[in-house]
């Protein structure tokens, strides 16, 4: 019985990610994916039905796989292809990695185009500072060839810029890969609102920069903070629409 509810919980985290998504307008129709690796002797994850809207994800339509693309449960639905690349690449080599979120946000892909990627303009993008990865686009990840390298580029980190392409970020929960996300497809947007102005924008100094970002991986205030702020995102979805939670 404890395993099935450590089940049922997993699932639905992941199912209230897919509905945040599309309550933030995140979503890219049916080709934005999150995945969650579920505990077991061999390593699998849980993915969207490819051809889902997020809004349509729910916990008990969610599909089990493993990292060679077997589905656990044979009726299951097919996934994204291009979405197993990536998931599977993390959860097998990162294993701090429980949750892999990936957007593919107008705010995100537009930072994503440009040669110096994120710049620490807000207290907020200062978070960042110095703990972004960033992976060379390389075309639509089908082939498996591309795993060693989406791997390499992350490292250690639980944040990259998909070069051309979008944002990635990983936690050790739903909640933590949700927290960065917001957080960091945020800082794009703080970005590319203050480039509007068209006026010379005020790069702190570095010392500043290293030390916000210090301050906000302190782990005591960033998982209070994670905690805090999943507990609220929960709450939210409860009172708009709680049919992710079947």
């Amino acid at each position: 019985m404890q395993q099935q509810d450590t089940q049922q919980a997993l699932r639905t985290d992941l199912a209230a990610a897919y509905r945040l998504l599309d309550h933030y307008g995140w979503s890219d129709q049916v080709f934005t994916h999150i995945s969650l690796r579920v505990p077991g002797d061999e390593p699998a994850f849980l993915i969207n039905a490819y051809g889902l809207l997020p809004e349509e994800v729910t916990a008990s339509n969610l599909v089990e796989i493993d990292v060679d693309g077997n589905k656990l449960n044979n009726s299951d639905p097919n996934v994204n292809p291009a979405g197993f690349t990536v998931h599977s690449a993390i959860h097998t080599h990162r294993h701090d990695a429980v949750c892999v979120m990936h957007t593919h946000t107008l705010a995100g892909m537009a930072v994503a185009a440009l040669e110096e990627g994120l710049q620490p303009l807000n207290q907020t993008n200062m978070a960042f500072y110095d703990r972004v990865a960033y992976y060379d686009y390389e075309g639509i990840p089908l082939d498996l060839e591309v795993r060693a390298r989406i791997v390499a580029a992350l490292g250690d980190r639980n944040c990259m810029i998909m070069r051309n392409h979008g944002l990635l970020t990983v936690g050790r929960s739903v909640a933590e890969a949700f927290f960065y996300m917001y957080y960091l497809n945020q800082a794009c947007e703080i970005q590319l609102e203050a480039m509007k102005t068209g006026r010379k924008l005020v790069m702190p100094a570095v010392k500043d920069c290293l030390f916000t970002a210090q301050q906000f991986a302190s782990p005591v205030y960033h998982q209070e903070s994670v905690d805090l702020v999943w507990q609220a995102q929960l709450r939210k979805l409860d009172r708009l629409d709680d049919s992710y939670r079947c």
